[in-house]
């Protein structure tokens, strides 16, 4: 039999070497208990961390508000010049699949830019002598008019003499304060007239580029969506830009009609710059619902310089004229491009107008339309299947 000796140390070597095994499964369990007792104590997020990341969501809308605020005209000017490329493209593709000259998209490009600037050079050329031989005449009119001021046997002349009109106004110029208003103005007057010179040729450069490289922007802008899907989409972006580019050359088409209507009617009653005023008229049809109204009421002023009865035939004929187009020539002419509600028309030029101005007003219909073909096309069909 073993000796007890011997069994009792055995078992004191087991239990010794067994206690280091204890400890370390103690040990190594008591962190992970205060541990789990830790983390259910504490939030798993802190407060501080919502108004954290609150605040700077906040701050970088803030600051996306105003760069895109401080950046609007920039914005404009390229939105614009995207919009005219759009509406010249169908002639720039015409030009280019046309066999009789055979010509590559850069050269339809450059004849395009020339014809558009050999038209506006012919506007300025038009509108820009009556306005400097009407300045020079009020110019060389002055001494006249001062002569009759101080003549006592004129209308000018007692006007003067009971109200000192010419006394008043000559202490008002003198005066400090309307001189500085006055020097002031023309500098911002300048600076306006700088800063629309640059944005029209900005426009111009911008126009051009976006026309030369608009099939590659436009198939840059395709891969932007899943490949699932880019077939649907360049259906749909073809359609748009195809209603876009017929709509504004059946807009040009209608505003020369205009235009023509009114030079050969100012010219048949002597009324005072035909030319001019039939230019003027034809850039106000471009405006949808209110361009032709302005036009009409612009040349039915200028016509009282002729007789009450020439203008009064004038206001008669620009109605007419309207109820003609809005009900003969606008269907026909319009009949391929664009079919937008004339409540959705009325309401677009409106808002459009209040948010952009005049080219709000003129990208306000396409826009509506394009609009439309995606509600129709896409968000109708994606309802019905709900």
């Amino acid at each position: 039999m073993p000796d007890s000796a011997d069994t009792a140390s055995g078992t004191d070597a087991e239990l010794a070497s067994s206690e280091p095994a204890v400890a370390a499964d103690a040990t190594s369990s008591a962190p992970a208990v205060s541990g789990d007792s830790l983390a259910a104590a504490l939030p798993q997020r802190s407060y501080f961390t919502y108004a954290f990341g609150l605040a700077a969501g906040a701050l970088s809308a803030y600051l996306l508000v105003r760069g895109i605020a401080r950046a609007g005209g920039v914005i404009t000017t390229v939105l614009l010049a995207a919009f005219l490329a759009v509406s010249l493209n169908p002639i720039v593709t015409a030009l280019s699949r046309q066999t009789r000259v055979p010509m590559r998209r850069a050269g339809a490009v450059l004849t395009v830019a020339l014809g558009v600037m050999a038209l506006v050079a012919g506007f300025l050329a038009v509108i820009v002598p009556p306005v400097a031989a009407e300045v020079t005449a009020l110019v060389h009119a002055i001494p006249h008019v001062l002569q009759q001021i101080q003549d006592r046997s004129t209308y000018l002349g007692r006007l003067e003499a009971k109200y000192h009109v010419a006394a008043k106004v000559q202490s008002a110029l003198s005066s400090r304060g309307l001189g500085t208003t006055a020097v002031s103005g023309i500098v911002g007057a300048g600076k306006y007239v700088l800063s629309t010179l640059t944005s029209t040729l900005a426009v111009v450069a911008l126009t051009i580029y976006f026309l030369a490289g608009l099939p590659n922007i436009v198939a840059v802008a395709y891969r932007a969506f899943p490949a699932s899907r880019r077939d649907r989409v360049r259906v749909l972006g073809d359609e748009i830009l195809t209603q876009v580019g017929r709509y504004m050359l059946g807009s040009a088409l209608n505003a020369s009609i205009a235009g023509l209507a009114t030079y050969i009617w100012t010219a048949a009653w002597g009324i005072q710059y035909p030319a001019a005023l039939g230019l003027l008229v034809a850039l106000m049809d471009m405006i949808p619902v209110i361009g032709s109204t302005i036009g009409g009421a612009i040349v039915t002023l200028v016509a009282l310089t002729v007789s009450t009865p020439v203008a009064i035939a004038t206001l008669l004929f620009y109605i007419g004229f309207r109820l003609t187009e809005d009900y003969v020539l606008l269907p026909k002419v319009m009949r391929h491009a664009v079919d937008v509600p004339p409540i959705v028309t009325v309401v677009a030029v409106l808002v459009g107008g209040s948010l952009l101005g005049i080219i709000g007003a003129l990208v306000a219909i396409p826009t509506a339309a394009a609009l439309k073909l995606i509600t129709v096309e896409v968000l109708i069909p994606r309802l019905d299947r709900r």
